[in-house]
């Protein structure tokens, strides 16, 4: 499983599988609480992402990746990285009402001070969020 523990660093592989996205939030919160850091919006953004990654982002054989940084200044980063760069989130049109998919996104993006997609190595990608302290549950 790999994980990588340094002073306000998380970053661990877990199976793409819905156990794996549950460990992600469990791992989230267990961390953050060792950190001193509320992570009530903090571990729901995690849940959607990694739900995302298990849904939407999966290839059978690899796994996905939590990440999560605390900075000096108190913002969390929070990162998951699957296995499908070609598979970009988007929130869905407010407007269509009928969409199926994209509704998690509205959550990371109410509850994150910034959010985005960046590529990462092996035709992954990387969707990252930022709760700033005071908001976003950091």
């Amino acid at each position: 499983m790999g994980d990588v523990n340094q002073k306000n660093h998380l970053r661990i592989q877990l199976s793409a599988t819905r156990r794996g996205a549950r460990l992600a939030r469990l791992l989230t919160e267990r961390q953050l609480g060792e950190w001193g850091v509320p992570f009530e919006e903090a571990a729901l953004v995690v849940a959607e992402l990694a739900a995302n990654a298990v849904l939407h982002g999966r290839v059978r054989g690899r796994d996905f990746r939590l990440g999560l940084k605390l900075h000096d200044d108190g913002t969390l980063r929070i990162e998951v990285t699957d296995a499908r760069g070609d598979r970009i989130p988007r929130i869905p049109d407010p407007v269509d009402g009928a969409a199926e998919t994209g509704r998690g996104l509205l959550i990371v993006a109410a509850c994150a001070h910034r959010w985005g997609v960046d590529e990462a190595p092996a035709d992954a990608k990387t969707v990252w969020a930022e709760l700033a302290p005071g908001r976003g549950g950091a």
